[in-house]
Parts: C-alpha cells; sequence; structure tokens
C-alpha cells in the first residue's frame, strides 16, 4: 500500500498517519506550537532540507492543519499559522510528549516539562472519558468497528 492511500482507509489510525506520520511533519508542527512560524526559522532549528520542509508544509496546508499568510510583500513571503484543525493536534502532541519522557528518556538532564500557564507547575495529563470522568487506558476501552 502506497503512504498516500492511508487517507482513504476505515481505520483512523491510517487516517491520521497520512497527515501527520512521519517524523518531520511531527517536529515542524512542534514548532509552530512554540511560535516558529517562518520556513527560514524552521528549516535552521531542524535542519532539514529546503525540499523536504516545503514538502511537508505543503502537504499541512493541503490536509488544513497549517494556512499560509504573507507577512513580506518583496519579495514576497509567508509564514505558517496552525488552524483550528492544527491547534487540535495539540493533545497528541502532549501525548506524545509525555509517553517519551516516561518510556524514552533522554541521554541527559534537560529535557521538556509540561507546566501550566496559570499556576507556572508541572501538569500530570491524563486523558479521560468526558461522559464519566474515567481514565482512558487499554483496559478501560475498546475500539470496535461498525457493523
Amino acid at each position: 500500500m502506497k503512504w498516500n492511500d492511508l487517507q482513504n482507509e476505515a481505520c483512523p489510525v491510517a487516517r491520521g498517519l497520512s497527515v501527520i506520520g512521519d517524523r518531520w511533519t511531527m517536529l515542524v508542527l512542534r514548532d509552530c506550537f512554540l511560535g516558529v512560524r517562518r520556513f527560514e526559522q524552521i528549516q535552521e532549528r531542524l535542519g532539514i532540507t529546503r525540499h523536504v520542509l516545503a514538502d511537508r508544509l505543503r502537504k499541512l496546508e493541503a490536509a488544513g492543519v497549517l494556512r499560509r499568510e504573507p507577512y513580506q510583500e518583496r519579495p514576497l513571503r509567508h509564514e505558517y499559522r496552525l488552524t483550528e484543525r492544527g491547534k487540535a493536534l495539540y493533545p497528541v502532541m502532549v501525548s506524545m510528549i509525555e509517553w517519551a519522557n516516561a518510556h524514552v528518556p533522554p541521554p541527559d538532564e534537560s529535557s521538556v516539562t509540561l507546566v501550566s500557564r496559570e499556576t507556572g507547575k508541572p501538569i500530570v495529563p491524563v486523558m479521560v472519558d468526558a461522559n464519566t470522568g474515567k481514565e482512558i487506558t487499554h483496559q478501560t476501552v475498546t475500539a470496535l468497528r461498525p457493523k
């Protein structure tokens, strides 16, 4: 199966991966969440080739995750901003950070700590069912296919 064919799969994991399923895409999104919006800044931070970055930005724009906005007229230059669809990926990023901090420790002491903007104190992310308030785990929830 070709990578692009994933967007047509019935499986929501496959469809999601068709948009965000490679390392460069998630790293581009990480930088966007950190407020990095310009092509050159993203490229410098990631050490990614211009061709690969342009490709990932085009795909994220086509998927409605990012939108381009001009910030300079001559020469015309754009910055990339998260759309509502893109901002909705923040919990995915938080889950990845929390998982990596717990299961793929950094080689040194420096890592990312998630903190509350309100209190400045570290947070402990937990995914819960809005209906019951119970934590969502592999033991409390299963996925069913429609009949």
